[in-house]
């Protein structure tokens, strides 16, 4: 267990471990219960699900409001397909499925029933990335590149519990489609609820520091303010910058930070290609910067299953990677 040297406000002291699994604080359900509150305070709000209630967390709002829950079954194209039609018909709907059926079985029908059209869909994704060991066929591992490439959708990758529970909130209040990670079950808390808050479109500067910037998103940040920590224990100072919305991306806060730290380390539980670090070099050359750039992340592979701390090891996504990474940078490697 790592602890923070002076954390920033909004940070609690204490971070979870490199595998997810050790945090001194998590939250039950953290999508669900945000769901259940923000439909107390909207009518609106419906939520949907292709079969995975229980494993996306959207069961605790289907007992609450079992009248305004609709469980589609295995078809995650008529499940995008009726959020849409109950959007248009002045509904708030929430869809939930993992990420790898909602953008690999149902783009076409996110593309044209939500993005054309800027319907106001949210489709909630279990399982981002390396959060489930089996294999290929559920890991969501380039979901976030499919998504930002697809016109008029807003796409987060939220941190934590704290993040998750204010982003459904905003999501909720936002008018037009998005695409959001979610973790499920007992989910980590890093980020302290009294002191942080999630805006849309803003990337959050948690952590400062003159020598490397450690940019993350979604889980990894909980690593790489781990990393940050050790670096500190051998004389580095690390900034870390959470991009939870990938889409639209905060190009300023990006630039602001590497035009003063030009080594720089992204960290996403994605695939490198497409994602959080293609936005950070797109946005560095865009601005005629020079930066020295390592990427941690999914190589370009299909993962093997297994568990969830080996999948991390194995593939290099540890807080203890992305350390080493920032070595590397920092020193011109």
């Amino acid at each position: 267990m790592a602890t923070t040297t002076n954390p920033s406000p909004g940070v609690t002291g204490t971070l979870l471990s490199s595998d997810t699994a050790g945090a001194t604080a998590t939250a039950a359900a953290p999508f669900g219960h945000a769901l259940v509150r923000a439909g107390e305070r909207n009518t609106r709000i419906v939520g949907l699900t292709a079969d995975l209630g229980k494993y996306t967390d959207i069961h605790v709002f289907a007992e609450r409001f079992p009248e305004r829950f609709f469980q589609i079954g295995m078809a995650e194209q008529n499940l995008i397909g009726v959020a849409a039609g109950l959007a248009r018909t002045g509904f708030i709907p929430f869809a939930t499925t993992y990420c790898v059926f909602a953008t690999r079985r149902a783009y076409d029908f996110i593309a044209i029933g939500a993005a054309l059209g800027k319907t106001n869909v949210k489709i909630i994704a279990g399982l981002p990335g390396l959060t489930t060991g089996y294999g290929g066929t559920h890991q969501g591992i380039e979901d976030l590149a499919l998504m930002r490439a697809m016109p008029n959708v807003v796409v987060i990758d939220p941190c934590d519990a704290t993040e998750i529970a204010q982003a459904v909130e905003a999501i909720a209040d936002y008018d037009g489609p998005v695409y959001m990670r979610v973790l499920r079950g007992q989910v980590p808390i890093v980020l302290d609820p009294t002191a942080y808050r999630f805006d849309l479109g803003k990337a959050k500067l948690l952590r400062d520091g003159r020598d490397v910037a450690l940019i993350s998103t979604g889980l990894m940040t909980g690593r790489a303010l781990e990393a940050a920590a050790q670096l500190a224990d051998g004389g580095i100072q690390a900034a870390v910058l959470h991009v939870s919305t990938l889409k639209p991306f905060d190009r300023d806060a990006v630039l602001s930070l590497v035009g003063r730290v030009n080594t720089v380390v992204t960290a996403e539980n994605h695939v490198i290609t497409g994602g959080l670090a293609s936005a950070v070099a797109d946005a560095a050359i865009d601005a005629g910067l020079s930066v020295r750039l390592k990427r941690v992340g999914i190589p370009d592979c299909f993962c093997e299953s297994g568990s969830i701390p080996y999948l991390v090891k194995r593939y290099r996504m540890d807080a203890e990677s992305i350390a080493e990474a920032a070595r590397a940078v920092a020193g011109g490697r």
